[in-house]
């Protein structure tokens, strides 16, 4: 018997293969207003708009708008039509077909064809962080203009989820089949082509990206909105100020306990938690195993031990946030609770740092270490300053050290020149998309969100990618049951808390985005009252 939330997931599997054939409805029955212009607040600086070799909420925003994919999917985790018609799963999970539409047209006015959909799969596979998510694709056929069969050498899971917008933006064969570095093209940042429902027409690094309605959009009537502005800000706080003199019209990804509360008490304002289902945003600490002493486990189990999560959830998030202890989301169908935990304990943690030869020197301290944060956060800063206190309790000396930008901090990060780091990274879904790419040891890479943390277990490797074969969710499971309880004995990662992501609007934005991609789905839909 499949239990409510796998009966989901295989709801959405059989869905998926049938190819439903209706848009996600407008919220209510308010008829959509067209024009005018949503500006969108962002902390986090895109290093380029070309979703389809990179990932992150920063570039996901706009890659979303700017390309269109084969798929889009509804609050339900149902997939609907998007570049592709109608769809079908085989039953053996081995090939997808993609029926797509005539009528869709990139920017430049080149026809969308089903040797987009093939170049653009094959580019993810080759190019993209998260290796797992296209890894069982062999090629794809293209019997005609408008047919693409996605062939897999092995069952795949996920793959209907791996064709939505932020994940599989569809790219203009004709621009990027150049010969050039796919994650260096200038194309990804200059004069950039899709056929999503935004052309690009500015974009200034670290200030804004201003994307126009595109006129021939193949959803008639679509968009709503003449023009968006993603205005970029590391200040959070500021740009909640903007949401209340309208300056702003929306925030996506706000996670700051005092800025929530103040949003949630301005009546002109509208917040909501729904619409990060598919993200399954977790925060947690990375330790370096690269280097010494974070290679040793019984310093990592210290370490851990040292750090109360509940406090982290009660006093520095205001209550807004969840306890995490293991690497799916705790609302995932195959997350479990038969981990290996770290309950608060300085008495043991300065014991099992005594028993691994760590004593305490004459400058009154073990050793010292480095504790990077994402910049532009104001909550993972002060999560990184409470760990530098709780690691001085048990005589580490640990410094805050701080990135000058989003793009500096996630290239220290994947150069593997660092310590240990506060980050947020998404389960995307599916074990298979975003959770297996942090632990295989084939994916340590120079690349941020892979295995930056060096971690190598071969019973590790061969779970998750027996796993990510299975299509029966509940075979599935088992095999995530015994990752989750050797990663956590492991503890590469120290996890500390599910994100408490929310929208928040001004109530003149209609059909705010709340399916399960939220503000990383296309805004076609969005008006302004």
């Amino acid at each position: 018997m499949i239990d409510p939330v796998n009966r989901r997931q295989a709801v959405a599997l059989t869905l998926g293969s049938l190819g439903v054939a209706s848009l996600p409805a407008a919220w209510g029955a308010e008829t959509p207003k067209r024009g005018g212009t949503l500006v969108v607040g962002a902390s986090q600086e895109p290093r380029h708009l070309n979703g389809a070799v990179q990932s992150g909420a920063a570039t996901g925003f706009p890659s979303t708008q700017i390309f269109a994919s084969p798929l889009r999917f509804d609050d339900k985790w149902n997939p609907q039509p998007y570049l592709a018609e109608t769809w079908k799963l085989a039953q053996d999970g081995k090939s997808l077909t993609l029926n797509l539409r005539k009528d869709a047209l990139f920017h430049d006015g080149k026809p969308v064809t089903s040797a987009d959909v093939a170049f653009t799969v094959m580019a993810i596979k080759a190019n993209h962080p998260f290796v797992t998510m296209m890894a069982p694709v062999e090629k794809i056929d293209t019997p005609d203009a408008h047919t693409a069969i996605i062939r897999m050498k092995t069952p795949h899971p996920a793959i209907v989820l791996a064709m939505s917008p932020a994940l599989c933006p569809i790219l203009p064969k004709h621009i990027y089949d150049d010969g050039k570095d796919l994650k260096t093209n200038p194309r990804n940042s200059t004069d950039v082509i899709g056929s999503g429902p935004f052309r690009v027409t500015e974009f200034t690094p670290g200030q804004r990206v201003v994307l126009e309605r595109f006129d021939k959009f193949f959803l008639a009537g679509r968009p709503y909105l003449d023009k968006i502005v993603m205005s970029i800000s590391p200040d959070t706080f500021s740009q909640v100020l903007a949401l209340q003199r309208g300056d702003l019209q929306m925030i996506g990804f706000m996670a700051v306990p005092t800025e929530l509360k103040r949003v949630a008490d301005d009546k002109n304002l509208v917040l909501t938690a729904k619409g990060y289902e598919g993200e399954g945003a977790l925060s947690w600490l990375a330790f370096n195993l690269a280097r010494k002493p974070f290679s040793d486990k019984a310093v990592r189990k210290a370490l851990a031990h040292a750090i109360d999560k509940n406090f982290i959830t009660k006093a520095l998030m205001g209550g807004f946030a969840q306890v995490d202890n293991g690497p799916l989301m705790p609302g995932s169908p195959f997350a479990v609770t038969d981990l290996v935990l770290y309950p608060y304990d300085l008495k043991k943690a300065a014991a099992l740092l005594d028993e691994a030869g760590y004593k305490v020197g004459p400058d009154g301290s073990r050793f010292k270490l480095t504790v990077d944060y994402i910049p532009g956060s104001s909550m993972t800063k002060a999560v990184a300053e409470y760990i530098r206190g709780q690691f001085k309790k048990i005589a580490i000396a640990a410094e805050v050290r701080t990135s000058a930008d989003f793009p500096s901090w996630a290239k220290q990060i994947a150069s593997h020149d660092f310590d240990m780091t506060i980050d947020v990274v998404y389960n995307w879904g599916d074990p298979v998309i975003g959770v297996a790419r942090t632990y295989l040891s084939t994916n340590i890479k120079p690349i941020i969100w892979t295995n930056t943390q060096s971690y190598s277990n071969p019973k590790v490797d061969e779970l998750l990618n027996e796993a990510g074969q299975i299509l029966d969710p509940v075979k599935r499971k088992a095999y995530y049951a015994t990752f989750q309880k050797i990663v956590t004995d492991d503890l590469p990662i120290d996890y500390l808390n599910v994100v408490p992501y929310h929208t928040a609007t001004s109530k003149r934005v209609g059909n705010v985005p709340t399916t399960i991609w939220g503000p990383l789905s296309p805004l076609d839909e969005v008006f302004l009252r």
